[in-house]
């Protein structure tokens, strides 16, 4: 039984949704979510044979076609129409473990009980998920506001027998899946188009998968910097608590103290200095990181709030016996909270390049570029080249998509959120930080190389675990191999959940 999350009233939170991912865990339905969606489907029933007045997405045309009433024999089909005429996604297709997210939290938010799906389509969906059946979704075509349209078209296309899925690593025709597993498309009720389509599943699995990724590269970039700071010989004084406490921004303590700890008992910090103060980018990495990480929380906050919200329309209160028409796909809390994100996690990679900057400009008794024999050598000279081409780009992705906003469907849409652009580039922005960080790692384990004395056990650890992967440059060889290898090193990398949260 440890081996299935039950999806019930139980909010999930980032560690959750790393044990259901990194565990390989299954997906069921809690009795309590399989009553609440069964209690809505009957009432939504009865409601729709009692009443003649138009009721929004339930027997009217959707967006700009809100007014048009639809004869109930033309139900089914009006929600398959709206599946398909919907699926006009474009660009590159969505990584398959965000896809996985999209699925896992499109069951949470129907499982509240207030969108009036039907049953069988909730447990299609957890099929799909328990056996990795990952539907194609492109990345462009959400404005991030009537939900995430497009990108939850084509999630659940294959509901409705449409569309192509990768099963087994090979992407197939939904066709050819149901005759796999001898299943009958699902057959949609009232309602359940709009309940599959509004919803802001696509930018918040681009958001939880980055916040996944942002923390671990948060805990990584005070690693990595303090390699840094022992390779450029730095002082420690700047990681007192007493600054810190001065000034007593949580991210800024906690950065300032664990640096500390990672350099208990190292013989390089506590050797004499022949200089009074160090480069911003080493001295100020607890303000600066420690901004990054008060950001990281923040949006933590902003997305499991979301994850665990129904974001749908209308909504369906059984008790109050009322359906709601209102605004909850609106994705301007994601939006906000990717573009906040994309710029702090930028910085990050902004600083980690200056660092490295530094280890290869000759300073400190290191040699120019962190090779011997410089000249015929070029050694570290390019790597720091790419990091500021990489930082560079992070700094063209990070400009704001939520201050844009472009009117659609005929007006009844008047402004959108962009949080689907916002969160596309955000993990563009995050898989730079990794290589950016990497390319710190390898300049910085070259920098140490040169000092006779040792760093602390801890981060002498990392260095020896890192040299398997990556060996000593003593001339010229061809790099690219070694960055990869270092970004590769630090996928590799298991940090302890207590550290990470």
């Amino acid at each position: 039984m440890n081996s299935i999350h039950f999806i019930g009233t139980r909010p999930l939170d980032l560690q959750d949704i790393k044990e259901i991912i990194f565990s390989d865990k299954k997906i069921a339905l809690s009795e309590i979510a399989i009553q609440k969606i069964k209690k809505c489907r009957a009432y939504l029933d009865a409601k729709t044979k009692s009443i003649s007045k138009p009721i929004y997405g339930i027997n009217t045309g959707f967006g700009a076609l809100y007014n048009v009433k639809i004869n109930d024999s033309n139900l089914q089909k009006l929600q398959e129409n709206l599946v398909m005429s919907h699926a006009c996604g474009t660009g590159e297709e969505v990584p398959k473990e965000i896809v996985k997210l999209m699925i896992l939290f499109k069951v949470k938010a129907l499982s509240f009980g207030h969108s009036g799906v039907q049953l069988a389509t909730v447990k299609r969906l957890i099929d799909f998920y328990n056996n990795d059946i990952i539907p194609v979704v492109y990345t462009q075509g959400s404005l991030g506001a009537s939900g995430d349209l497009s990108p939850l078209a084509h999630l659940s296309l294959p509901l409705i027998g449409l569309g192509e899925v990768y099963y087994k690593n090979k992407k197939i025709a939904t066709e050819e899946l149901l005759k796999i597993f001898s299943w009958n498309k699902i057959k949609l009720q009232s309602k359940e188009g709009l309940a599959l389509l509004n919803g802001t599943q696509f930018m918040a699995a681009y958001g939880i998968h980055c916040l996944l990724v942002a923390h671990k590269l948060s805990y990584l970039a005070d690693v990595i910097g303090t390699l840094s700071l022992e390779g450029f010989d730095g002082r420690i004084e700047p990681f007192s608590a007493l600054i810190h406490l001065a000034r007593p921004h949580n991210g800024q303590i906690k950065t300032a103290a664990r640096i500390k700890e990672f350099l208990k008992g190292s013989k390089l910090i506590s050797q004499q200095k022949q200089h009074v103060q160090d480069p911003y980018s080493f001295r100020c990495m607890p303000q600066v990181h420690g901004a990054t990480k008060d950001a990281i929380r923040f949006v933590t906050k902003t997305f499991l709030t979301e994850i665990n919200s129904v974001t749908d329309n209308p909504n369906i209160f059984v008790d109050e016996d009322e359906i709601i028409s209102g605004g909850n796909f609106h994705g301007q809390p994601l939006a906000l909270g990717l573009d906040f994100l994309a710029i702090a996690l930028s910085e990050l990679g902004n600083i980690s390049e200056r660092r490295t900057y530094q280890l290869v400009s000759g300073h400190r008794h290191l040699p120019p570029f962190l090779v011997s024999n410089p000249g015929l050598n070029s050694g570290f000279m390019i790597p720091q080249y790419t990091a500021a081409s990489i930082v560079s780009q992070n700094k063209q992705y990070a400009t704001p998509s939520s201050v844009d906003s472009i009117e659609s469907s005929n007006g009844q849409e008047d402004h959108v959120s962009m949080g689907a652009n916002a969160a596309t580039k955000c993990k563009k922005i995050t898989d730079n930080l990794q290589t950016i960080l990497a390319i710190e790692l390898f300049t910085a384990s070259q920098a140490l190389s040169f000092s006779s004395l040792k760093t602390s056990p801890f981060l002498e650890s990392i260095i020896h675990s890192f040299r398997k992967e990556v060996t000593i440059v003593n001339e010229d060889r061809v790099l690219h191999n070694d960055i990869i290898n270092a970004s590769k090193f630090i996928d590799t990398l298991v940090i302890d959940s207590k550290e990470l949260f």
